[in-house]
């Protein structure tokens, strides 16, 4: 990416003769690392972050973002924002999830959309298959039986023995299956609304035994299933008591695309039963999430952090910055979303 020239900076002050206004809803920011904190300061916008320390509503949002020109977000709900907003022309999504974003209503009032589709990649692919092993090894299990003066060593799976489903094929499910490659599981099955028959010809030609198959067969064969989807009308509660139920016994679920994809009450039944084995969750219905999942030994959780290392945030944040920049300096953006392709996927 060819470096910018901060100093060299021109943008148009609004009629109050300050610069226009960028807000960072998003927290963390900056935590990591202090160097896209400091492009931004640099760039001489006027901008504010949120002092919350936590996750803004949207009824906050709104109160921080009423009169800004952009604003720098994570999963935050947009929708109040948007809707009411005048002065909204920008936003900057910090991540590659864009659920949350109300497109159609961004497309009709002229809001642009960026965001960092590839800086989160490896981090959550990564996350997954940690999840995948600690699952299949009881890794989890053995440290909380330890911790209470247990001396139990529990047996485990192979992940080269196993049948893994990956529901998504994009970006992310992608480099899990790359990941994989090692392993060399038994199979692993791809199930994707577009054909991905020239990426599966690539992993095959890595040695893994991979095919592109109906939602039915990766869900009735699949020993271990990892959801990669993003949130849509057409994928939430896509998992539910019925697909569950069609589920091999012992299956091993994993999350760490979006909450509500999963019907949280009927993988809880399902759990309790024993026809799920265990559960590896990243992502919940309701964030902060303090719910059901918390008294099931079974399921490993973790706070929406798939995209939380050190060097992926540092990334998504600074293309983030770069590419508000880029805007009000009226450049080409780095990496737009493209609107009109994003609404159409929502229709398939």
């Amino acid at each position: 990416m060819a470096q910018l020239c901060y100093r060299k900076l021109t943008v148009i002050p609004s009629q109050g003769g300050r610069f226009l206004k960028v807000v960072v809803s998003t927290f963390p920011f900056s935590r990591t690392s202090s160097e896209p904190l400091n492009i931004l300061r640099q760039s001489g916008l006027e901008f504010k972050l949120n002092d919350k320390g936590r996750k803004l509503s949207g009824e906050e949002l709104y109160e921080l973002a009423h009169d800004a020109t952009a604003v720098i977000v994570g999963t935050e709900d947009l929708s109040f924002l948007i809707e009411k907003s005048q002065t909204l022309k920008l936003i900057a999504r910090i991540g590659i999830g864009l659920d949350s974003v109300p497109l159609q209503i961004c497309k009709d009032k002229g809001i642009k959309v960026c965001y960092t589709p590839d800086a989160v990649t490896d981090a959550v692919a990564e996350l997954t298959l940690g999840m995948m092993i600690s699952l299949t090894r009881q890794i989890h299990t053995a440290d909380k039986a330890i911790r209470n003066k247990g001396w139990q060593r529990f047996e485990g799976k192979s992940l080269n023995e196993q049948t893994i489903g990956l529901l998504g094929f994009g970006r992310i499910g992608l480099r899990v299956a790359e990941m994989l490659s090692p392993f060399k599981p038994v199979k692993i099955l791809v199930n994707d609304i577009l054909d991905k028959k020239d990426e599966i010809q690539q992993l095959k030609n890595l040695g893994l035994n991979i095919f592109q198959v109906s939602f039915d067969e990766l869900v009735t064969q699949s020993e271990i299933i990892s959801l990669h989807v993003p949130k849509t009308p057409k994928t939430e509660n896509l998992i539910t008591e019925d697909v569950l139920s069609k589920m091999q016994r012992d299956i091993l679920l994993i999350n760490t695309a979006r909450g509500g994809i999963i019907n949280e009450s009927d993988l809880i039944k399902f759990l309790n039963s024993g026809h799920v084995a265990g559960a590896g969750l990243d992502v919940f219905n309701k964030e902060p999430y303090f719910g059901e999942f918390c008294n099931s030994e079974k399921v490993i959780l973790t706070q929406h952090m798939g995209s939380c290392s050190v060097e992926a945030r540092k990334r998504m944040e600074k293309e983030t910055v770069e590419d508000v920049i880029h805007f009000f300096k009226d450049e080409p953006l780095i990496s737009p979303v493209d609107l009109d392709k994003e609404i159409s996927l929502l229709k398939v």
